[in-house]
């Protein structure tokens, strides 16, 4: 059973419930729209897997793309994977449920891990933004800047921060009193409709919540504009029309994904969302939680020779291994 039902006040008879379990409704439908929707959306998870596992080991085995951007690239594109993975295999499994529902513990988890990689993947962005600014603005002092060890250590304070952000704000949600109602108009746990079930106004959790959201936003995608408008000054001062075509042709993947990205999610978590139908808002969801990390791999490497380069050779040497 969801529910099970206690008396916190018996003097006014007032009465709340416990929630073991949700109920996210997901896309509804016939059984028919279910199954082509369960092949969508598994045939996308595994192109997901195989584009940015492709992309981790091109850059781990292609001695060429030992350096700090495509470093950076493949610990992207390994988050990304976890990042989809929060969210999707769930998804098939609730797609093919009678039920539809999630453990108390397994939604505020999925909540949990959404969150901090989704802090994580802002901050990745924002610290790619660094190195191509440096890359190309000061080229002189980039190898004496991005250092194997200073890029690991970007890379950790990303995990970090991304991962001790919301352990304390989503403790509180999840002590939060839930009446009436254990269903969720959506694909995954989310901030927005977990808070709408609460029959407590929690208005101080919903403010740090949003000013966390807002804080991680604004600011790396701040400095990544700063850092573009510098950086597209200093191509624009470039003399070879060859370098200034190989300087658009890597940030203009970057850009790519930065837009799709944040396009989405500001509108999410920044913006009010009582106003958007739940099937916008799911579909917002979607494109920045499932769509963009299937569209990175093909963006990054399709934009870069030396990537191109690398997967071919990669693909080349695994079929040559199969066949020998």
């Amino acid at each position: 059973m969801p529910f099970s039902f206690i008396d916190l006040r018996p003097m006014n008879r007032s009465a709340t419930y416990v929630v073991t379990e949700f109920v996210l409704l997901g896309f509804p439908g016939c059984w028919e729209i279910q199954i082509f929707l369960f092949s969508f959306f598994l045939a996308i998870y595994i192109l997901t897997l195989l584009g940015n596992g492709a992309i981790i080991c091109a850059v781990r085995w292609d001695p060429r793309l030992h350096t700090p951007m495509y470093f950076l690239l493949g610990n992207f594109a390994f988050l990304e994977i976890w990042y989809v993975s929060s969210t999707v295999p769930n998804m098939l499994t609730n797609i093919l449920s009678k039920t539809k529902a999630i453990s108390f513990s397994g939604c505020f988890l999925q909540f949990y891990f959404f969150f901090s990689l989704g802090t994580a993947e802002c901050l990745f962005l924002a610290i790619m933004a660094y190195d191509r600014y440096l890359a190309i603005c000061h080229p002189l002092h980039y190898p004496t800047i991005m250092t194997g060890k200073f890029c690991g250590m970007l890379v950790s304070l990303c995990w970090l921060i991304g991962f001790l952000t919301y352990p304390i704000p989503i403790f509180f949600i999840s002590q939060l009193p839930f009446c009436a109602s254990n269903v969720i108009d959506h694909f995954l746990c989310d901030m927005d409709p977990l808070m709408a079930l609460s029959c407590a106004p929690a208005p101080i959790i919903q403010f740090v919540l949003y000013t966390q959201n807002s804080l991680v936003l604004f600011l790396t995608m701040s400095y990544i504009l700063r850092s573009y408008t510098l950086l597209l000054r200093a191509v624009f001062q470039v003399p070879s029309a060859a370098g200034r075509k190989k300087a658009f042709s890597t940030c203009g993947s970057h850009l790519a994904v930065v837009s799709l990205f944040y396009g989405t999610v500001m509108v999410m978590y920044v913006s009010p969302t009582y106003g958007i139908p739940s099937l916008m808002q799911k579909i917002l969801t979607l494109v920045y939680s499932v769509m963009t990390p299937l569209f990175n791999p093909l963006i990054y490497s399709l934009r870069n020779k030396d990537m191109k380069l690398a997967l071919r050779n990669f693909l080349f040497s695994m079929r040559i291994r199969h066949n020998s």
